[in-house]
């Protein structure tokens, strides 16, 4: 997704490996309950970076990627621009910090898949796949490498502390949007929603993993989706814009009595919280975190199942997990550590009755 009025920030970032010097594996795991995980998206490798910074200063046990994670969406395509990119945001020594230190896991948007809204009709995505693999330093003989897209998870914790996070690719199988009527009008701006039945967002394959790690046993379940889930009042790209698809989604929920869901997005270069209530067995929750580079200056946009306004400033989003009072707290920090936007809830309060 793009948008004309951006504020930059002040640091050049660099590449994150998945697997920090003590985590060898791929998804990363410990049996170590996680007190706080950090989280952003629309990380563009040509504009600096301060913010990194704050994310090391907050301490996270956890950092995950949103997508966007750099820019190399031009076109013609190119394998090579991709890889320069990854390999300039590898050179910033606060990143070089954060890639030592604190294990990472990723998902790609469109601007690090390779082209702005893509999605299954990206004519090289094989060959983006392959520096996406080399960048995020993904083992051989790790799962993801052996199926499609680039969809992953892993548990964290010990039993009744356990944290599940879920990284989904709303991108690999994702069917072509129906373009809008009126572009650029609010709510219309790029897509309309489309209720044809043959549409996907994940894909067979996907949606048939996914449903077989909601069934695992979690106390909390944290599902990255690069694009918006929850999120309604707009034309930009989100799920809405496959409403089967996001229903589906619910139903899965529903069906495998998943406890703990909250969902974290990015791609839209703001921040926001939303909850929806409407035919979910308990209250989804959604924090998206979008620009840890550039965000969009003077935010304004409906928000019907929004809780509160938007961030039009820089941000990187964290969750913390309090296991003695059983209390979860998202938040938006912003380059200094300031806090942007705070929604704290009981975790058990995510449960069917």
């Amino acid at each position: 997704m793009k948008r004309r009025t951006l504020l930059a920030g002040t640091v050049a970032l660099a590449g994150c490996q998945a697997v920090g010097p003590v985590h060898h594996r791929w998804p990363p795991q410990n049996d170590v309950a996680l007190r706080r995980i950090a989280f952003g998206s629309c990380n563009d490798q040509n504009k600096p970076q301060h913010i990194w910074h704050a994310v090391l200063d907050s301490r996270p046990d956890a950092f995950l990627f949103a997508g966007d994670n750099v820019y190399a969406s031009e076109q013609p395509w190119s394998a090579a621009r991709l890889a320069q990119a990854y390999a300039q945001q590898a050179l910033s020594p606060a990143f070089a910090r954060l890639r030592q230190t604190v294990p990472c896991m990723a998902t790609w948007d469109d601007h690090d898949y390779g082209l702005n809204d893509g999605g299954a009709g990206f004519a090289h995505k094989e060959a983006s796949k392959t520096e996406f693999m080399k960048f995020w330093d993904v083992p051989a003989t790790a799962p993801i490498r052996q199926r499609e897209g680039v969809y992953s998870a892993t548990m964290w914790g010990p039993i009744g502390q356990r944290v599940q996070i879920i990284m989904l690719d709303t991108r690999w199988f994702r069917s072509d949007l129906k373009p809008s009527d009126q572009r650029g009008a609010a709510g219309k701006e790029r897509y309309l929603p489309d209720q044809a039945a043959t549409k996907t967002m994940l894909g067979p394959a996907q949606w048939a993993w996914l449903q077989a790690q909601l069934q695992e046993d979690a106390q909390l379940r944290l599902i990255v989706s690069s694009i918006q889930v929850l999120a309604e009042g707009h034309g930009w790209e989100r799920w809405g814009n496959l409403p089967l698809e996001r229903q589906r989604l619910f139903d899965l929920i529903v069906r495998t009595r998943a406890r703990g869901v909250v969902f974290l997005s990015g791609d839209r270069h703001i921040g926001a919280l939303y909850q929806e209530t409407r035919q979910v067995p308990y209250p989804l929750l959604e924090l998206t975190s979008s620009g840890l580079t550039h965000a969009w200056t003077n935010a304004s946009e409906a928000g019907p199942n929004r809780l509160g306004g938007v961030v039009g400033e820089l941000h990187f989003g964290t969750i913390d997990m309090d296991w003695t009072t059983g209390q979860m707290t998202m938040a938006l920090r912003g380059p200094n550590n300031e806090t942007w936007l705070k929604h704290t809830v009981n975790i058990d309060v995510l449960r069917a009755a």
